[in-house]
């Protein structure tokens, strides 16, 4: 499966995260970060679908608090997942980038 990534959309939306970083061909570090980020909030919309899936029980209803805290958890859980074990995303993104710059 080929996958097209438009850069102008990762760099646009990299600005909005953190204007301060300067995104262009000689930070490949901060090109780097942005991957991981959005490779983090995909996996993070993954865990929310999974968690869909499971039927609401136990004894005690679901309040506001366990929500949010259960959000919470799996925003950690993606970010943690994303730096320490990438599924990959990230890395294809960034070479598909990369290589993208270098036809301009």
């Amino acid at each position: 499966m080929i996958s097209h990534i438009d850069p102008r959309t990762v760099m646009s939306a990299s600005q909005q995260i953190n204007p301060d970083m300067k995104l262009n061909k000689h930070n490949p570090e901060a090109l780097k970060k942005i991957c991981l980020e959005f490779e983090a909030i995909f996996f993070n919309s993954m865990v929310k679908a999974m968690r869909k899936t499971i039927p609401d029980g136990g004894m005690f209803p679901k309040n506001n608090a366990q929500k949010i805290y259960q959000e919470m958890l799996d925003m950690e859980i993606s970010n943690s997942a994303s730096s320490n074990q990438s599924i990959g995303i990230a890395d294809m993104m960034y070479r598909q980038i990369k290589r993208m710059e270098g036809q301009k």
